[in-house]
C-alpha cells in the first residue's frame, strides 16, 4: 500500500491545485493542458487595442459608449490514464525510501494526475491493462474517483501477467469518442520502437494530445556484477541463467523515449529512485505551450 505520508502528500496536492502561485504542478498541469474553446462571461468598457471583432453592438446601441465581450476558457477536458498493471511493473530495488517499485511509483503518478485533473474541472478515466485489458472506468469528475484511481492502480489483482501494450491504445481509442488527453503510464520495456505498438501510438497522438511516462528502476540498466544468477520473468515465470554484469532487461530508457517521441507523444521518464511529482511539475513546464 501508499504510505499515509505518500497519501498525504497527493491529498495537498489536490487542495493546492486550483492556487497556480503556490502549487507549481498545478500551474503546470493548467497551463500544458489547455480546455476546448471560448465561452462568454461578461462585457466591459472598450480600451484602445482591443479586438473590434469583439464588441458587442446591442450594448454598445443601447450606452452609447462601446463595450466589448470577454470570453474565458472552457475548461472542461477529458483525460484517460492508460496504465500498466503487468508482472513487470512489480519489480524494484526500493527506491529513496527502500520500499518502492514500479507499481507503487505508477500509482503516485496517476494519483497526482487524477487529483490535479479533477480540481480543474476535468474528467478523468482509467483504463488498466496486462496482456488484456483489465479495466475500463468511464471518465467522471468526482473526488471519490480519484481515490478509486489510486487503489485501481494499486490494489488490482490482475488476470494477465504479461504486456500487450497496442491492445490497450487500441482499445484506448475506441473508447474516446471525442479529443481528449491520453496519459500513458507504463515501463515500456515490451519497446515501444517496435511496428505493432508505433501504429497505434502514432494514431493517438494525431487524434488526442498523448503524454508517455517511462516509470524505470535503475537497476534494470545494471545489475550488480555478481556473476551467473537465476531470474524469474515476472511476466512468463520462466526462469533464465543470466550474467549480472551483461545482463540488460529490456530497452534502454533513452531508446524508448526516443521512440515515443518519433510516435508523436511528450514523454517523460520517472525513476523510482526520484521524486515522482517534482518529475511531472519539470514535465508541464517543459510542455506548458502544448496545444
Amino acid at each position: 500500500m501508499l504510505t499515509a505520508e505518500e497519501l498525504r502528500q497527493i491529498r495537498r496536492l489536490h487542495v493546492q491545485a486550483g492556487r497556480a502561485v503556490d502549487s507549481p504542478f498545478a500551474g503546470e498541469y493548467r497551463s500544458a493542458f489547455k480546455g476546448r474553446g471560448m465561452e462568454f462571461e461578461e462585457v466591459r468598457p472598450y480600451v484602445p487595442g482591443d479586438d473590434v471583432r469583439h464588441i458587442d453592438w446591442n450594448v454598445t446601441a443601447r450606452t452609447g459608449q462601446p463595450f466589448v465581450k470577454e470570453f474565458r476558457e472552457e475548461r472542461e477536458l477529458v483525460m484517460l490514464l492508460v496504465v500498466d498493471v503487468s508482472g513487470s511493473v512489480h519489480f524494484g530495488s526500493g527506491g529513496r525510501d527502500g520500499e518502492t517499485d514500479k507499481r507503487r511509483q505508477l500509482a503516485r503518478v496517476a494519483g497526482a494526475l487524477a487529483f490535479a485533473g479533477i480540481r480543474n474541472g476535468d474528467k478523468v478515466g482509467l483504463l488498466t491493462f496486462s496482456d488484456r485489458v483489465e479495466r475500463f472506468v468511464p471518465p467522471r469528475k468526482s473526488r471519490g474517483h480519484a481515490w478509486s484511481v489510486i487503489k485501481a492502480v494499486f490494489e488490482d489483482r490482475p488476470v494477465g501477467r504479461g504486456t500487450d501494450l497496442p491492445l490497450a491504445l487500441e482499445h484506448a481509442a475506441r473508447m474516446l469518442k471525442r479529443r481528449a488527453v491520453v496519459c500513458v503510464l507504463s515501463d515500456f520495456l515490451s519497446d515501444p520502437g517496435r511496428p505493432d505498438a508505433a501504429g497505434p501510438l502514432r494514431h493517438l497522438a494525431w487524434r488526442h494530445r498523448l503524454h508517455c511516462f517511462v516509470v524505470h528502476d535503475p537497476l534494470e540498466a545494471r545489475l550488480p556484477p555478481v556473476g551467473l544468477v537465476e531470474l524469474v520473468d515476472a511476466e512468463t515465470g520462466r526462469p533464465r541463467l543470466v550474467d549480472a554484469g551483461r545482463a540488460r532487461l529490456g530497452p534502454p530508457v533513452p531508446e524508448r523515449l526516443r521512440a515515443l517521441q518519433r510516435a508523436g507523444a511528450r514523454a517523460c521518464e520517472i525513476p523510482v529512485d526520484q521524486d515522482a511529482f517534482h518529475r511531472l511539475v519539470v514535465h508541464f513546464r517543459q510542455h506548458g505551450g502544448a496545444r
